[in-house]
């Protein structure tokens, strides 16, 4: 599978990666930035067959436990609880303590529309969990995937965040 996958990342498509993904480590946080066309889920699918690794994300409980939900499953879902009095962070990264390998796909934007400001949930998960976090970017200008090496959250969130949005400077999403 992983040939063929790389046959279509790199031939049909013409797309090219840019760092190496930490295959070493197992639990982490990956933030993908932009996200800004649901092609941007299946472009994950692949680049995870090209790595030959288990990457995770996470998704409503209720639709793991729809018709679909083996589907979910089966791409790595894991099911949470995302009502308001469950603690989203808490319940991750209870995920990352209770599994031996766990690598969380998100994407900080928390929607396929343009944002000025990022979601903070990633951060407090990757701090809770005591995880690193891994910086992904889907150009679609360059038709590249980049990836950072792992950052562990420092004390100051203000310089973290100045470090993760200078890494996607320049990037081009599928929609802009």
């Amino acid at each position: 599978m992983q040939q063929f996958a790389k046959f279509i990342y790199f031939k049909l498509l013409g797309w090219k990666l840019n760092g190496e993904f930490p295959g070493d480590l197992k639990k982490f946080v990956i933030i993908v930035v932009p996200h800004t066309s649901w092609w941007d889920f299946l472009l994950g699918l692949l680049i995870r067959e090209v790595w030959n690794q288990q990457i995770n994300y996470i998704g409503k409980k209720s639709l793991f436990d729809s018709p679909v939900g083996w589907f979910f499953k089966w791409t790595g879902g894991a099911p949470i609880d995302r009502s308001k009095i469950s603690d989203t962070v808490k319940a991750t990264a209870q995920i990352f303590e209770e599994r031996e390998i766990f690598r969380l796909s998100l994407s900080p934007e928390g929607t396929r529309k343009k944002v000025e400001k990022w979601k903070t949930g990633f951060y407090f998960i990757a701090k809770t969990a005591n995880v690193p976090i891994v910086l992904v970017a889907f150009d679609y200008g360059k038709k590249e995937i980049k990836v950072s090496e792992p950052y562990y959250t420092q004390k100051n969130q203000e310089a973290d965040f100045k470090k993760y949005h200078a890494f996607f400077d320049g990037v081009v999403g599928k929609h802009q």
